[in-house]
């Protein structure tokens, strides 16, 4: 019988592991049995050596697996048998096997998409909002007193772009001193009035610029002729006197004053007179336009030419104020209306939110008083003669 031993290497102590190389001897044990050579077993890594780590991965960290002891154990004591090869091979292919590391874990990419859904939000930006429509003329608190007489008592009004506003009132309501401190003709004593966005106490020209006004008792150059005043109108507005004079031609047809703009204007009549104002109040082609009893005095023609003039300009964008007795034309032609009795506000909103089941003027008698009493007046039953 063959024994196959490994030569311990005792001489080199230098080498204390030499023995791992020695070369295994076969004894023979019979002289039939062939002499077998077995190669020598790999060799031991270095006590206390490990083998190198794998690099780390790039993408995410992965936490450090706890050491691999590499080291064989402690070799077997000078007088014990050493361990079968075979068991040996086993433990140096355990010792290298490298335990790969671990798949990086799916990064948070999906998590990381929420940032695409801040999109909606750079979409969903007030430009694309409807904006409401624009207020063109604000009053909040306007006040205006002359010596005792408190003629207009913190009135507040809103009228917006486009729309066709009518103010009534009795006589001595304080319906001509506003529409006079929202053209800029009298200063109110408090309260804020704004015309286009602009203040008219700070920024009085922006305010002026956006308007056209027909005064009450039509102060005007009367000694100037119908095409002379308006020149001075549209030239006053900055408009080139080319502008100007075309501007003019197209007014005067529509208002039929051809014939009449040669003759000086202390020559025309209240009707001629009050439609060469409200011409020259359009000739710039303002915003808004503030009208004091824009249609008194005028014939039923020259008023339905005024009127259907007006609803044109309304229609494209333009805005009126106007203030009227005649109930009749503000319920037929105004979208809005204000009812003013003694310098307040008393009734505001649509014309159908003002007279309710009512019509327009007996809901104006009812806010205004009544009827006066007629009591003590018999006297006039009977006649002198």
């Amino acid at each position: 019988m063959t024994a196959s031993l490994p030569v311990p290497n005792d001489i080199d102590p230098e080498e204390p592991d030499g023995h791992d190389s020695a070369p295994i001897v076969s004894l023979p044990s019979s002289p039939k049995a062939p002499s077998v050579e077995r190669k020598a077993p790999r060799k031991k890594a270095a006590k206390g050596k490990r083998p190198a780590k794998p690099a780390p991965v790039a993408e995410e960290p992965v936490a450090e697996e706890p050491p691999v002891e590499e080291g064989l154990p402690d070799e077997p004591a000078s007088g014990d048998a050493p361990a079968p090869p075979s068991a040996k091979l086993s433990e140096l292919a355990a010792a290298d096997i490298v335990i790969p590391p671990k798949p990086p874990m799916p990064g948070p990419a999906i998590e990381t998409e929420p940032a695409v859904e801040t999109e909606p939000a750079v979409e969903a930006e007030p430009i694309a909002t409807p904006a409401p429509a624009e207020d063109v003329l604000v009053l909040r608190g306007v006040s205006k007193r002359f010596g005792d007489t408190l003629a207009v008592d913190g009135i507040d009004l809103t009228v917006p772009a486009g729309t066709f506003y009518g103010v009534v009132g009795p006589n001595g309501a304080g319906k001509t001193t506003t529409l006079s401190l929202i053209a800029g003709l009298l200063e109110p004593d408090r309260g804020t009035i704004t015309v286009g966005g602009a203040d008219a106490a700070s920024d009085r020209l922006g305010a002026k610029r956006v308007m056209g006004v027909l005064p009450d008792r039509l102060r005007t150059f009367d000694r100037l002729t119908g095409r002379q005043l308006l020149h001075y109108y549209g030239v006053l507005r900055g408009l080139p006197a080319a502008v100007v004079e075309s501007r003019t031609a197209d007014l005067a047809r529509a208002f039929d004053l051809t014939d009449a703009l040669g003759r000086v204007v202390s020559d025309y009549s209240a009707g001629m007179l009050k439609k060469v104002m409200l011409a020259g109040a359009l000739i710039h082609s303002p915003r808004l336009l503030v009208l004091d009893e824009p249609f008194e005095a005028v014939d039923p023609v020259s008023s339905a030419i005024i009127l259907d003039i007006l609803s044109t300009y309304v229609a494209h964008g333009g805005t009126v104020i106007l203030s009227s007795h005649g109930m009749e034309l503000v319920e037929r032609v105004c979208s809005r209306v204000a009812v003013i009795v003694a310098g307040q506000v008393l009734a505001e909103g649509t014309v159908d939110e003002v007279r309710g089941e009512l019509s327009l003027e007996q809901r104006f008698i009812e806010l205004a008083g009544g009827l006066s009493d007629v009591e003590g007046l018999e006297w006039l039953h009977t006649f002198s003669d």
